[in-house]
């Protein structure tokens, strides 16, 4: 083999992105071919870092193109304790050495993937609403129903077909407000679907429906907000509402199927479940119309074989991407080349500073992501615009939402 692309060093960088902060894992071979792959410690989970650094020296000295032997002797010594952080780190791994692979190869990842069934993927304008009302990082920012129906608007009037949007309740004065007990916010353990929110939740999707117009796709995104009985609530009202998909989280999957048996509208989930067995009582329960792949926390090499076998099942796939622009390119990739593909999620809303941070952007045009042919991910971080822009010190969910006191 003339590039064996041994890695020589492992490292991790991260920076701000002015609420949150974006982590990268940096694989350099021998040869300086560097491997680049995003992953994440805001959406519950803390402590990727400190696992692939703990880790990280089994790589040293061992081929990039070898990753499945790679990922194989790390699940070997981290099986007890599977899933979790330490599977999202083994994910990290995988996709920075494909990164790497490919780059040494001299060949853009999908063709290591198997090769492009497509060209462009289309994708849906996620977090509509929920990202402008943080107002200090968005611009325009959000507070009320007209900033509602402006978001709307924009999507088609930018050339995209779909948008995801969540759950937010109106006051007296229309301004709005987001609802997510099933992240603490509020703090509501039994996460009951009332009918104040049912109210809400109808008034928001009427009012994004009437300015968007009736030729975009509504997603719905329900998250883990409810239980069994509060997702059927959510469904009979939203019954007669013209929805792409209804998304939810539910650990049952026996539950979820129940759910899908009565609902008016395709279930899609799976987003927090990490490799192939997690989502196998899925497919054998027919609990979901689509699942949702989160390519990041599983490598996108195991994807490929959690969506082999969710087309077994007759089930389509998308990708979770709401991360920074080394994700999108990865979730792109991974989507070009699988056929069950329904559709990609991405953020259209971003900071400011992203164009200095990543090399490329991804490119959009008519809703479509079009997919690039740059060697590797197709791009990566820019270290000294990492520098520029320091990771804050208190980030996520575990410092976001205020901690509940009860009397004592």
């Amino acid at each position: 083999m003339r590039n064996k692309a041994i890695v020589a060093e492992v490292k991790t960088l991260s920076c701000s992105n002015s609420f949150r902060n974006y982590h990268f894992l940096k694989i350099t071979t021998e040869e300086g071919i560097v491997g680049w792959s995003e992953y994440d410690e805001n959406f519950g989970s803390p402590g990727v870092t400190a696992v692939i650094e703990q880790i990280s020296h089994r790589i040293i000295g061992q081929s990039a193109m070898l990753h499945e032997h790679i990922r194989e002797d790390l699940r070997n010594v981290t099986r007890p304790a599977a899933g979790g952080v330490v599977g999202q780190a083994l994910g990290a791994i995988e996709n920075a050495l494909l990164d790497a692979k490919a780059k040494a190869l001299d060949v853009p990842c999908h063709v290591l993937l198997g090769g492009k069934v497509r060209d462009k993927i289309r994708v849906y304008w996620s977090h509509c609403v929920a990202y402008r009302m943080r107002t200090e990082h968005f611009s325009p920012g959000i507070v009320d129903v007209e900033g509602v129906r402006q978001i709307a608007r924009d999507v088609g009037e930018e050339g995209y077909t779909a948008l995801k949007t969540n759950i937010f309740h109106y006051d007296e004065n229309d301004r709005i407000e987001a609802w997510s007990p099933g992240f603490g916010r509020p703090h509501e353990p039994a996460r009951n679907v009332e009918r104040h929110t049912l109210k809400n939740l109808r008034r928001h999707l009427e009012i994004m429906r009437e300015a968007a117009g009736p030729d975009i796709d509504i997603l719905l995104d329900l998250n883990f907000n409810a239980r069994t009985e509060g997702f059927l609530k959510i469904l009979r009202e939203t019954r007669d509402l013209d929805l792409f998909w209804v998304e939810l989280d539910t650990l049952d999957p026996k539950a979820l199927a129940y759910i899908r048996a009565n609902s008016p509208h395709p279930i899609s989930s799976c987003e927090t479940l990490i490799g192939l067995q997690q989502f196998l009582p899925y497919f054998q329960n027919q609990s979901i119309d689509v699942a949702i792949i989160d390519t990041p926390w599983n490598g996108v090499w195991q994807s490929l074989k959690i969506a082999a076998a969710a087309e077994a099942y007759e089930v389509n796939v998308a990708p979770h991407n709401f991360y920074g622009h080394l994700c999108t390119m990865m979730n792109a990739h991974f989507s070009a080349v699988v056929p069950n593909m329904r559709i990609m999620e991405t953020d259209i809303d971003r900071i400011s500073w992203d164009t200095e941070v990543f090399s490329h952007a991804p490119e959009y045009k008519d809703g479509y992501l079009i997919l690039p042919d740059r060697p590797g991910w197709g791009t990566e971080p820019v270290e000294a615009a990492l520098a520029k822009y320091p990771p804050l010190k208190a980030t996520g969910m575990i410092n976001r939402t205020q901690t509940p006191r009860l009397a004592v």
